[in-house]
């Protein structure tokens, strides 16, 4: 992945990233000084991608959610993520494009990675979500949200699935572009807390 060791950002992955994501080259030049403090090796282990999450939500439990996340961007499976892979993950899950996102959204609930989704894994993924919204503010979710179980009935009634039925790619995309409720459901989406968090840990 070109110059990841070295102290500065190799050109190639530089513009990538520029062209894939908002960030500009400051801020990616920034991030990166930071991410070789904290992962001299250049690459981040699952351990301390949960760390980094935990850092983002101190008044919730956001390991399972950041464990999903950390698996549909390790794309090799070698339990670490490089810069490039980090960032990318970072941006998708609080800004990407809508039509990344659902592809990013789809990857993240097909737990088992075989193409398709199924109820359990709708559940799994939506649980996680579930665990990342603080106790006082899971309070006031409308009663037919307020567990993870009713998330997902809500989810999967949306696609007017059986129980044992699974959804491909194509068809979550389009279910959820044409509905904004489910998108709200699928997601945990709260990029101003994420974008804060990394303006923070670039000073």
């Amino acid at each position: 992945m070109g110059n990841t060791k070295s102290g500065a950002l190799s050109k190639e992955i530089l513009e990538d990233l520029k062209l894939n994501t908002r960030y500009t080259e400051e801020e990616l030049c920034a991030w990166y000084a930071t991410f070789l403090k904290e992962c001299p090796t250049g690459r981040i282990t699952k351990e301390q991608f949960e760390g980094i999450y935990a850092s983002f939500f101190p008044d919730a439990d956001p390991t399972a959610y950041a464990r999903h996340v950390f698996r549909s961007f390790d794309t090799n499976a070698d339990g670490t993520l490089d810069f490039k892979e980090y960032i990318v993950a970072l941006h998708l899950t609080s800004s990407g494009k809508t039509m990344r996102k659902l592809e990013w959204a789809f990857a993240l609930y097909d737990v088992d990675g075989n193409g398709t989704i199924s109820k359990n894994e709708v559940q799994e993924i939506v649980r996680s979500i579930f665990n990342m919204i603080p106790v006082e503010d899971q309070k006031n979710l409308r009663e037919d949200e307020d567990t993870p179980e009713k998330r997902a009935d809500k989810i999967w009634n949306f696609f007017g699935k059986k129980e044992d039925d699974k959804i491909g790619e194509g068809e979550f995309i389009q279910g959820v572009m044409e509905n904004k409720d489910i998108l709200r459901l699928i997601q945990f989406d709260e990029p101003k807390k994420i974008q804060e968090k990394l303006k923070e840990k670039k000073h």
